[in-house]
């Protein structure tokens, strides 16, 4: 009998820190790859740190594709049995005009979707983010059920645009008869790839490296970026996925807890990481002053605890702990000669 093709699976943003480890799991779980690329000219490094986490076998291969362009997407969804949509930016500061987060996200899902829907793909699996769940009337802990009032007071550009491109998927899929299902992460850390640092990863860097003198009273539900790429994955293959979102995230740490779990675990290299938490008036008075501030002062003493009880049940997810997934995070790190 003729061995059954492999199937395969476009990701956007393949060359990002959740995208990557996408694209390993999938290697892991058996599917051919096709990833999507800015720019080709880090087709062999980004391949190359993919296939320490997945020397497995399974075809990986890139194109060149930009969601502000129409070009050259109708040949990346081209033969795919499924697509996985995680290219989106995700700044660490606010941008100064909010369309430079906005229309990329909006524009992109929309350009995507429709090129999958012109190709007969089978089901498409879009990352949005708790940061389209946490933002309007519900309360925690947040469930799926919950969306983000993009009007609201704690609204800041990027949850704006995670919940205006969420929303637009769905309408697409509804209108266009398109099988979708949507991934909602936490904050996303855990192992990085190669030398790369994202958003997230990045806080853990600053922690180290000690460049924060004080820790704001901010909370966050938290993911390992493992898990975070395994409920992707699952929601290719599980029936019951199609036309759901699932939050995905465990325990939900303040800075303070963050910082203590780095101070515990790796007490050699962690000796510039700050112990005092500011009051939450100093914060708001240096928040002029500090860009990253600006994105979390609204934020400062709330609740921000999620329900993954949904992908749990559905998906069988199964994740680490949020404390597994900072030292994950701290270790690769370190490893890698970044600290």
């Amino acid at each position: 009998m003729p061995e059954e093709r492999r199937k395969l699976v476009v990701v956007t943003g393949a060359g990002g820190f959740l995208g990557g480890h996408i694209v390993a799991r999938l290697l892991l779980a058996g599917y051919d790859v096709r990833g999507t690329l800015r720019s080709l000219s880090r087709a062999k490094s980004v391949e190359a740190d993919i296939r320490k986490f997945a020397d497995a076998g399974g075809e990986l291969s890139f194109v060149e594709a930009d969601l502000l362009s129409d070009r050259g997407w109708q040949e990346v969804m081209a033969g795919a049995d499924y697509a996985i949509h995680t290219a989106s930016p995700f700044p660490s500061s606010q941008p100064k005009h909010e369309e430079d987060l906005v229309k990329p996200a909006l524009e992109g899902t929309l350009r995507v979707l429709g090129a999958a829907k012109a190709a007969g793909i089978k089901r498409v699996v879009v990352t949005s983010s708790i940061a389209a769940t946490n933002y309007g009337g519900g309360n925690p802990p947040f469930t799926e059920d919950d969306w983000t009032d993009v009007d609201g007071p704690l609204t800041v550009p990027y949850y704006k645009s995670k919940t205006v491109a969420e929303r637009a998927a769905w309408d697409f899929a509804r209108q266009e008869d398109l099988e979708i299902a949507v991934i909602n992460p936490g904050m996303v850390l855990g192992p990085i790839l190669g030398r790369r640092t994202g958003t997230s990863t990045g806080v853990i860097r600053s922690l180290l490296k000690g460049k924060y003198p004080a820790l704001p009273d901010f909370r966050v539900s938290v993911v390992d970026v493992r898990d975070a790429a395994e409920a992707h994955v699952l929601a290719i293959g599980v029936p019951e996925a199609a036309g759901q979102r699932f939050i995905v995230a465990t325990e939900t740490l303040s800075m303070r807890a963050i910082a203590d779990i780095l101070r515990q675990s790796f007490p050699g290299e962690a000796k510039k990481v700050p112990r005092f938490v500011l009051p939450n008036w100093l914060v708001r008075l240096a928040t002029p002053f500090d860009a990253g501030l600006r994105l979390i002062v609204k934020e400062l003493g709330r609740d921000a605890r999620v329900s993954n009880e949904k992908a749990r049940r559905i998906l069988e997810w199964k994740p680490r702990t949020a404390e597994e997934a900072v030292q994950a995070t701290a270790a690769s790190l370190l490893d890698a000669g970044m600290v």
